[in-house]
C-alpha cells in the first residue's frame, strides 16, 4: 500500500506553485500574434520536476502558470498553460526520475543523457500543447508565429533550471529527501 502524502510534501508543492507563479510573472515579453507572453516559468518547472519528481512538476507547472495567467489578465490562456506546463513538468520529472533510478548504483555517464532526454520530452509536450491550443484559439498562423518564442522560453528554462538543480543538490544534499516519508528502524536514533 502506498503511503499518504506527507504534510512536508504538501508544503513543497505549495512552495513550488508559488515559485513557478513568481517566475512566470517576474518577466513578461509580449507576443502580439497571440496576445500571449514569454516568461521564465520553465526555469521553475524544470527545477520542481527534476528535484521533486513528476507529480510536483505537474502541479507546480500547471497550477503555477495558470494562476499567473489569471493574475495577469490572461485568463484565456490559463487552461492551456495548465495543460502545457503541467505535461511538461510531469514528463520531464517522470523521465529524469525513472532514468536516474536505473543509473543510481554508482556514478553513471548516462545521467546527463537522462537530463537531456527529460528536458527534450518536456519541451515537446509544452510546444505541442501550446501549438494545438493556440491553433484552436487563434488559427495556425499565429500559433506558428509563437512557436519559436515558446521554444526559446523552454530552452532558457532548461539551461537555467537544470544547472540550478545541480547547484542546489551540491550545496544542500538533504533537499533530495525533503517532503519524503522516512521509515524509522530499530537501532536508529529518531530525528
Amino acid at each position: 500500500m502506498r503511503s499518504k502524502v506527507s504534510p512536508a510534501m504538501i508544503a513543497v508543492v505549495a512552495l513550488m506553485i508559488a515559485i513557478t507563479a513568481v517566475f512566470t510573472i517576474a518577466i513578461q515579453v509580449p507576443v502580439p500574434a497571440t496576445t500571449g507572453y514569454v516568461n521564465f516559468s520553465d526555469v521553475a518547472i524544470y527545477f520542481a520536476a527534476f528535484l521533486f519528481g513528476p507529480w510536483v512538476g505537474f502541479v507546480a507547472g500547471g497550477v503555477g502558470t495558470a494562476l499567473a495567467d489569471l493574475s495577469l489578465g490572461y485568463a484565456q490562456f490559463a487552461p492551456l498553460s495548465f495543460v502545457a506546463h503541467g505535461l511538461e513538468g510531469l514528463l520531464a520529472g517522470y523521465v529524469v526520475h525513472r532514468l536516474y533510478r536505473q543509473t543510481a548504483r554508482g556514478s553513471s555517464p548516462y545521467r546527463p543523457i537522462a537530463s537531456a532526454l527529460a528536458w527534450g520530452l518536456g519541451t515537446v509536450a509544452m510546444l505541442a500543447s501550446y501549438a494545438l491550443g493556440e491553433a484552436l484559439m487563434f488559427g495556425w498562423g499565429p500559433a506558428l508565429v509563437e512557436l519559436p518564442f515558446n521554444l526559446l522560453q523552454n530552452v532558457v528554462g532548461g539551461l537555467v533550471g537544470i544547472p540550478l538543480v545541480l547547484a542546489v543538490r551540491r550545496a544542500y544534499p538533504p533537499i533530495a529527501h525533503i517532503g519524503r516519508r522516512r521509515e524509522w528502524t530499530e537501532g536508529e536514533e529518531p530525528e
